[in-house]
């Protein structure tokens, strides 16, 4: 099947009449041709936009929560096949594709229920005869540039705090995993949303991406990728007078302490490192034990790795999926290759031995002990299915080494202690801490996003997305 752009409330082909095969990571099956667009299609989606902005800022907050809604009941009622293209598409496994496209529904529901919440304050004045207040205003057109890791999830949770707050919106989705911004695409369309709210430019970063970011009708940048891409895009955003937000790359530690509950940090660690294939930026990279379990949860750790079932991701009993494209692997692979170069690997690293994978893009768990500070695999974000394993000597050295590291986007410790727990909560260089739970995980109500070299401008997700998403307009109103 052939796809199209969404283009002003149509459907529409490419300037260029080219298109791209989307292809399964798992065996190759074609899923369906999208287009390769050019900046003209761009520009034609931005035009749409800019003309219907007057409009949607104009509806009311409930008016335009009734769309988010009809597009999530639209997703929920198509809830098997969304999640299953999204499984085909990005690798992820059965549990974590449905519910990521359930969670999709999810976060449009919850934005359409910030329609009731306040917005803006009422503050005292020192005349007597003046009210002051605030209002929130919407930007206008803004873009979105989306990843494949969280094919579905990630466009919403930009997609709805745009549309709810008043603007309008230009998507490029990543070019591996097109499908699934489709679906949602298609379900806003099936709600009636006014033409030129949503508009959707299927393509190359390089070339969509870049006529976004520079076009001077869009007025905001939301982003998420790596950190090379999401840099270059921050400089190009703030030269021409943009918003801009980015959510970037991670090196995630778990801290492990000696009271902790070990069976029950291994699964952390596990579960933290190993799903989505370790595709996630807040996924589980480093894992800091204290010396005195160091060994005894090293060899838990290993045990219950070789256990995990790497397969089809259509098949419920996988645990580890694969990586979503060729050249995914082939990175993780090289920094495996650079791995054992510097440390010891315990487990794991290489191609599955099954022939009925040998189609995919799969890779087995991997795990390192011996650990340089200084190693690249302490150092860069592999963003693969692979733990450096470390040893400190007590809690604080655990600390220093978890916050030695250019990003700081998540973090965990599995602990007993409550005073240390909170001593953490306070010591780790992050933005999202976890106690006793993965690194990884995120609701939709909560802000996310980190800091250092993770994160640029606003957080993301729950009533934090106001921030970027409007601007503040401060009225003084006189009697008379």
């Amino acid at each position: 099947m052939r796809y199209l752009n969404y283009i002003n409330g149509k459907w529409k082909e490419p300037t260029t009449g080219e298109y791209r095969e989307n292809l399964s990571p798992h065996d190759g099956e074609n899923l369906g041709e999208f287009p390769s667009s050019a900046a003209a299609d761009l520009h034609d989606a931005v035009a749409a936009a800019k003309n219907s902005f007057p409009d949607w800022k104009k509806l009311s907050f409930q008016q335009r929560a009734s769309y988010l809604q009809k597009a999530a009941d639209i997703l929920k009622k198509n809830i098997q096949e969304v999640g299953q293209d999204l499984i085909k598409e990005e690798g992820k496994t059965f549990l974590e594709g449905m519910g990521e496209a359930n969670r999709a529904a999810s976060i449009l529901e919850y934005y359409a229920a910030e329609a009731r919440q306040p917005i803006g304050e009422v503050i005292p004045s020192a005349n007597a005869n003046t009210f002051l207040y605030t209002i929130r205003i919407p930007l206008g057109p803004v873009g979105l540039i989306t990843p494949w890791n969280f094919p579905i999830a990630i466009p919403v949770w930009k997609l709805a705090p745009a549309l709810i707050y008043g603007n309008t919106v230009v998507i490029k989705p990543a070019d591996l995993t097109p499908k699934s911004v489709y679906h949602v695409i298609k379900a806003f369309d099936e709600a009636g949303l006014p033409p030129g709210v949503i508009n959707c430019v299927f393509g190359r970063g390089s070339v969509i991406g870049a006529a976004l970011v520079e076009h001077p009708d869009v007025k905001a940048i939301s982003f998420t990728g790596s950190n090379q891409i999401g840099q270059q895009i921050q400089k190009q955003a703030i030269e021409h007078g943009k918003k801009v937000q980015a959510e970037m790359g991670g090196k995630n530690p778990l801290v492990v302490l000696a009271d902790a509950d070990l069976e029950k940090a291994v699964e952390i660690a596990i579960g933290g490192a190993f799903k989505s294939t370790g595709q996630k930026c807040t996924a589980t990279s480093r894992v800091i034990v204290e010396e005195g379990i160091y060994e005894v949860f090293r060899d838990l750790l290993v045990a219950r790795t070789k256990e995990l079932k790497v397969g089809n991701p259509l098949n419920e009993e996988t645990y580890i999926g694969p990586a979503v494209s060729k050249s995914q692997r082939d990175g993780v692979f090289e920094m495996i290759d650079v791995g054992k170069s510097e440390a010891t690997l315990l487990c794991g690293g290489e191609i599955p031995a099954e022939v009925e994978l040998a189609n995919g893009f799969y890779v087995k768990p991997a795990i390192f002990e011996n650990v340089p500070q200084h190693a690249r695999i302490a150092r860069e974000e592999i963003f693969g299915p692979v733990i450096a394993l470390f040893k400190a000597g007590n809690y604080e050295e655990a600390v220093k080494m978890a916050n030695d590291t250019e990003y700081g986007l998540s973090a965990a410790i599995c602990t007993n202690n409550l005073t240390l727990a909170q001593r953490f909560i306070e010591d780790v260089e992050v933005g999202l801490v976890h106690v006793n739970s993965e690194t990884a995980g995120t609701e939709p109500q909560m802000p996310f996003g980190g800091c250092k070299n993770s994160s640029a401008g606003s957080r993301e997700q729950g009533k934090s997305a106001v921030e970027f998403y409007t601007e503040v307009k401060t009225v003084y109103m006189d009697r008379v």
